[in-house]
């Protein structure tokens, strides 16, 4: 038992020794090369296209594998549904606009006069119960009438009082015009019919899907007669610009990369030689993906480098596996 273990012990020191030499033999071949050569894949950003309203899917202009420009047309969806809420809105809006004209212009100059008149008319008709009841009270004073006839005279003279109080305040409103607060409160109104239009008129925009970005499309995920909720994909947009590479590095090479530096990208279905910038890179370790071709242990952490591609083509495609090569500073530097 004690030699079995020895064995063991010795087994895994040359075990140890022998990926420590490789892992030193891979640095200095590195360095020697004044090249570090990473592993990583194609990572271009997708868009999913969807309508910002509900309704039925009425065209789609373009299929998979389709090219797009930013701006350009992709999809309606049946717009008469939203056309009827504008016409509804917008006639809204022009109600509220009537009555707010209405309030701000005041009474009609037909109005002031006829409110004028009735100040007249009741006018004569107080005086002539006021002289009317001073002549009963007279009549009284000498037996020629009774208390009755008094009476009946001085509530006629109260009557026709009351009457052109009435006409002499119907006649001040119709001269100053509405209050203030009516007039506020119908600019108010005719506010949010206007909001209310807008949105109408926003939401009929909507019934057309054009593209964000210049792209390709990868995926036409509905077809026209579907009924849509506001939100759901209708495309897939893998964009043009930019195209990324992610990558990854192991902490013995870390110190040699930064933010900026230039770089190379190749791969295997072309002699085409990429052009790169290191944008980032992660301050976080993560185990290797298994997507990614390495000469090291799959378990070894790594950082990942996001890296931009200057002259990025359609030979690039996502998730396309490619070789980064990265010069290093000459020795001494």
């Amino acid at each position: 038992m004690r030699l079995r273990a020895r064995i063991l012990l010795v087994a895994g020191i040359l075990f140890a020794a022998a990926i420590g030499v490789s892992i030193w033999s891979h640095i200095q071949a590195q360095r020697s090369a004044k090249v570090l050569t990473l592993y990583g894949n194609v990572d271009i950003r997708e868009v999913e296209l969807s309508f910002r309203v509900s309704g039925r899917l009425q065209t789609l202009y373009f299929d998979e594998g389709d090219g797009v420009t930013a701006g350009e047309l992709v999809a309606e969806i049946d717009p008469e549904p939203y056309r009827a809420a504008f016409a509804v809105a917008d006639a809204r809006v022009q109600q509220a606009q009537a009555n707010l004209d209405k309030l701000e212009a005041g009474s009609r100059p037909q109005e002031v006069a006829r409110a004028q008149a009735a100040v007249r008319e009741a006018q004569a008709a107080s005086d002539d119960a006021q002289r009317e009841l001073k002549r009963q009270i007279g009549l009284l004073a000498t037996g020629a009438s009774s208390e009755k006839a008094r009476d009946s005279a001085r509530a006629r003279r109260d009557e026709t009082a009351a009457t052109l109080a009435s006409a002499r305040e119907s006649l001040a409103l119709a001269e100053e015009g509405f209050r203030s607060e009516e007039i506020e409160a119908a600019r108010a109104d005719l506010a949010a019919a206007r909001a209310q239009r807008d949105l109408s008129e926003t939401q009929l925009e909507d019934t057309k899907l054009t593209a964000p970005s210049d792209g390709t499309l990868i995926a036409r995920i509905r077809e026209p007669g579907s009924m849509l909720a506001a939100g759901t994909p209708v495309y897939s947009l893998s964009l043009r610009d930019p195209i990324y590479v992610r990558a990854y590095v192991d902490e013995p090479h870390l110190g040699a990369l930064v933010p900026g530096a230039d770089v190379q990208i190749t791969n295997d279905s072309s002699d085409q030689v990429y052009d790169g910038q290191i944008g980032f890179i992660s301050p976080r370790a993560e185990f290797t993906p298994r997507s990614v071709e390495t000469t090291e242990l799959r378990t070894d952490l790594v950082y990942r480098l996001r890296i931009v591609v200057r002259n990025g083509d359609p030979g690039l495609r996502q998730g396309m596996p490619v070789t980064v090569h990265v010069p290093l500073e000459p020795a001494g530097h």
